[in-house]
């Protein structure tokens, strides 16, 4: 393992339970987080963090994610809509959370529409630690 920055919170949106499960399994054996929050849905995940009523000028340290992975396709509010409403958040709120779309997709219709979201990361199912290591080296590394 060559994961050396821990974060606080890191956030699984997946509607598939077993999917959960594993990434969740991983991310607790490496040890990369205090906190793994898991969410089926992604309306759920969303008002959870940033939806109505939440401070998000001056957000709890403690309840900001780090990072986040997200599903695009789910029943309901999909990784896509997910990714709309996240983008048109405040900057200031943005910036002290790294967004990671985590799918089966390869479709280039459905990595073009991502793309449009330039600070967003696509990693191809299943999340392993290699992939994790090369985020975490990416986005996380110590300056």
């Amino acid at each position: 393992m060559t994961v050396t920055k821990k974060l606080r919170n890191i956030v699984l949106v997946d509607d598939n339970e077993t999917t959960c499960f594993l990434n969740n399994r991983l991310l607790t054996r490496l040890d990369v987080a205090d906190n793994v929050l898991v969410f089926t849905r992604a309306q759920q995940a969303y008002d959870f963090f940033w939806g109505e009523g939440r401070n998000l000028v001056d957000p709890v340290p403690s309840e900001t994610p780090a990072l986040v992975f997200v599903d695009l396709k789910m029943p309901g509010m999909d990784g896509f809509e997910f990714l709309q409403r996240y983008s048109a958040l405040p900057e200031e709120v943005k910036a002290h959370t790294v967004l990671a779309v985590l799918t089966t997709s390869m479709h280039a219709a459905d990595t073009a529409r991502v793309a449009q979201y330039p600070d967003v990361e696509y990693l191809a199912k299943p999340l392993t630690e290699e992939k994790l290591n090369k985020l975490m080296s990416k986005r996380f590394a110590e300056v």
